[in-house]
This record gives structure tokens, sequence and C-alpha cells, in this order.
């Protein structure tokens, strides 16, 4: 936690990635039954466009079109992502499960290597997400 210097009031610190996408709003309704998210904000522009933040039971990540005038551009339009997201949760088998069934498609089964269970899926925008959690409590 930190003071805001402006106002006083205390800040947490995090760190939620963005993901660029093309088409948002589908994005958006992909994601909530791949991986049970719940949108807890959204705008949407008048053009279309989307910017919406997700929760995965707290944990948070926000899904935005693409706007190369931006330079913020989605893994379809760069040919691949440089990011891959990994998702913690108690059940990887099943969320692996959720997210094959929802659309994203299998890169590596979900099996135990480097003392997790994981696997790993790409989801229909192109991003990468591993999904697992760690052996040892």
């Amino acid at each position: 936690m930190s003071i805001n210097p402006d106002t006083g009031a205390s800040v947490a610190y995090s760190i939620a990635p963005m993901l660029s996408v093309r088409n948002g709003a589908r994005a958006v309704e992909f994601y909530k039954p791949a991986f049970g998210a719940v949108e807890v904000f959204r705008i949407d522009d008048p053009d279309g466009a989307v910017v919406s933040r997700l929760s995965v039971e707290g944990a948070e990540f926000w899904v935005a079109d693409e706007s190369p005038e931006h330079s913020n551009f989605s893994p379809e339009s760069l040919g691949g992502g440089t990011v891959r997201m990994i998702l913690t949760v108690p059940d990887p088998d099943a969320m692996f499960a959720s997210a094959i069934a929802a659309g994203a498609r299998e890169v590596a089964p979900v099996k135990e290597e480097y003392g997790w269970r994981l696997g790993r899926v790409v989801d229909p925008f192109g991003h990468h997400w591993e999904i697992g959690r760690p052996l040892v409590p």
C-alpha cells in the first residue's frame, strides 16, 4: 500500500494485463464461459470498440479493441503475441476444458511438469494462456 500525496487515499499496487484484440465485445463474451470471468467495468465507444475490465475470482485483466493509431496491436495484426498469461486456478483440468469448450485451441495438454499441473491454450484472439497450479502448496 502507498498513500496518494494529493488525496491522502491509500493506493494498492497491482499489475493487470490489457489484452488488445480484434472485436473486443466478442472477446469479452468468450472469456466469460472460458474462464468464468465477470465483467466489472466497461466502456463502449460509439464506433463499436470496447474497453472492459474482467475478473476471474479476483484476478483481473483488461480487454480492449486494438487501436493501431495508439500503437496497440492485437496478436492477429502482429502475427503472434509476445506475452503469455498464466492463470493459476485450483482445478486446471476443469478450467482448461472450459476454455476449449468456449473456443480456445490446445497448445499443450494439461500435465505435471516442473512442479506444476499445467496446460496451454491459445484463445480465438491469439493470446496464449497457461492454466495451472503448483503441485506443492
